[in-house]
């Protein structure tokens, strides 16, 4: 017995004297727990970000409040192409960005509104929309009418959405990795593709998108070979090609395109 303590004395000395490149007979099965510094990141800074009086996106109206309602054509224009407006941000730091073009009907953005509402707080963290309430009217017809009878009655109104357009801004006193899975959850479920994007992430697919046009080695672009007339192509281009140079086929965005 006493041996056995002399030998758990020897092991514990043994280790201790390890820092002096002394290994002890069970230096090898001990771990050695020492104390350290550990150098954290600094956090952001965020005395400029103001909270504004109502941070909560708001209550957006089913039916536009109109003195006479009109029906509309479908006007499939309003979906295609590359947004004009609200493709940047204003006061909020990361967005739900379109990808492609779709309608957004009521449902979606009481869908958004709830989801947002909810899982984030309201004392450190704001949202706002950057799309218009359901204005665009869409007809239907009763179920088991016969063919004619004129243009059917309004159904429900949607709101156009085309590719690059901001759907929402969130920002305040939080990081992307806060409140990246809440938008993610959103944008999965809007009935086109969505992606969530900080200032920066933004910033950064334009200037690539920029830089592939200018660094491009390819003589035959798509814009070369239309305006040449190659293979009599303008036979079968539409002018929708021929203004935004193939990047777009309808709704939907071809980011490989020059």
């Amino acid at each position: 017995m006493l041996s056995f303590i002399k030998t758990a004395a020897g092991a514990l000395s043994g280790v201790c004297r390890a820092r002096g490149h002394l290994q002890g007979p069970l230096h090898c099965h001990l771990k050695v727990i020492a104390a350290g510094m550990k150098m954290f990141e600094i956090p952001p800074d965020y005395s400029d970000v103001v909270i504004p009086e109502k941070p909560k996106l708001k209550f957006l109206d089913k039916v536009p409040t109109l003195k006479k309602v009109k029906k509309e054509m479908k006007k499939l224009r309003d979906i295609q192409g590359p947004a004009k407006a609200a493709n940047s941000f204003t006061t909020g730091q990361y967005a739900v960005v379109a990808m492609g073009g779709g309608y957004l009907h009521w449902g979606h953005m009481e869908m958004m509104r709830l989801t947002i509402n909810r899982k984030f707080d309201s004392r450190t963290t704001f949202a706002r929309w950057r799309v218009n309430a359901p204005y665009k009217p869409i007809t239907r017809k009763g179920l088991g009418q016969r063919m004619g009878g004129g243009k059917g009655a309004i159904d429900h109104y949607v709101t156009p959405v085309r590719y690059g357009r901001l759907i929402l801004e969130v920002g305040g006193k939080v990081e992307l990795g806060e409140v990246e899975h809440i938008l993610t959850e959103v944008a999965k479920k809007l009935p086109f593709p969505a992606k969530v994007m900080s200032r920066e992430t933004l910033e950064a697919m334009q200037n690539e998108q920029a830089a592939m046009e200018q660094n491009n080695q390819n003589p035959w672009t798509f814009k070369q070979v239309v305006q040449g007339n190659m293979l009599g192509i303008r036979r079968v281009c539409s002018p929708f090609d021929l203004h935004h140079h193939g990047r777009f086929t309808g709704k939907f965005h071809l980011p490989g395109r020059v």
